[in-house]
């Protein structure tokens, strides 16, 4: 089941890259170069021919799998679109290539200074997962696409995070790195950027606000310390009064507990004790 999901997974993975390839071809189709550009197409076959001993080491390159060559012929997209991976070749002084890494790259969003809704200044740092799954929109649409994702990703966390709430914030961060996630993929889509994952790492606060947290959460364990020790001071009372009760019923009672306290006591220290003779003793003597 495992291998089942894995599999369809990669080809859904492969079907966009399709779906984005074929859209870029019909979005940046080759346009026809010109009485001057087959001039120069030609005098660059020509070259390639004169010096075809040394020819193949200049006109053949190689891009890993992981990896798409964008040719621009005379500034504009060669038709068919990315080339690779493998083995392509190209034409010198008239080809322009640029190599495209088409593998997950993660990054840290510099740690950002936030004053959320309820006017708290907060620090907040996150990471984020893309890759490219269109080399040609990559090239064309954007100058730097590593670092316009990166931008872009410091500027969401700000104005997202400035709309929330620190409890919503501290609560819900799963929900705004999801978020977070849909909003910079739709945004560098354009780019052919796929943003698969974003994670908020850290959120620091500032000291002052740290020690007035554990203030109030201090105060609030020593007030239900409070509630706690005085319910059971209401028990004990309540189980007290019970006993003095049945204590009274009986003045028997009264002189047995008399005698396991002094045997308590005893116990405890070896001392001599004085202790007052029972009344009723006295009042067996008076009657007599």
């Amino acid at each position: 089941l495992q291998h089942y999901f894995i599999q369809s997974n990669l080809r859904s993975m492969a079907d966009i890259e399709k779906t984005g390839n074929k859209m870029n071809q019909k979005s940046y189709e080759e346009s026809s170069p010109g009485p001057c550009g087959y001039i120069l197409i030609f005098l660059s076959i020509l070259i390639c021919i004169v010096f075809f001993p040394l020819a193949p080491f200049f006109i053949i390159k190689v891009v890993a799998q992981y990896e798409k060559a964008v040719i621009l012929r005379l500034g504009c997209i060669k038709k068919g679109g990315a080339a690779g991976p493998g083995l392509f070749t190209f034409l010198p002084c008239v080809d322009e290539i640029h190599v495209v890494d088409m593998r997950t790259v993660s990054f840290d969003v510099p740690p950002q200074e936030i004053l959320t809704k309820d006017s708290v200044t907060i620090t907040v740092d996150a990471v984020v997962y893309f890759r490219i799954q269109c080399a040609v929109s990559s090239v064309c649409n954007v100058d730097n696409v590593k670092n316009a994702t990166r931008l872009l990703a410091q500027t969401t966390l700000r104005n997202m995070l400035g709309t929330k709430s620190l409890t919503e914030i501290l609560a819900e961060r799963e929900e705004i790195s999801s978020s977070m996630q849909q909003f910079l993929d739709e945004a560098t889509d354009p780019w052919g950027v796929m943003v698969e994952r974003v994670e908020v790492k850290d959120v620091r606060l500032p000291q002052n606000l740290q020690r007035a947290m554990a203030a109030e959460a201090e105060a609030h364990r020593d007030a239900k310390a409070k509630v706690i020790a005085a319910e059971g001071e209401l028990n004990a009372s309540k189980a007290l009064k019970e006993a003095a009760d049945v204590i009274t019923e009986s003045p028997a009672a009264l002189q047995l507990r008399y005698l396991q306290t002094l045997s308590a006591i005893a116990a405890e220290r070896n001392s001599t004790i004085l202790f007052p003779m029972p009344i009723d003793m006295m009042k067996a003597f008076a009657e007599k």
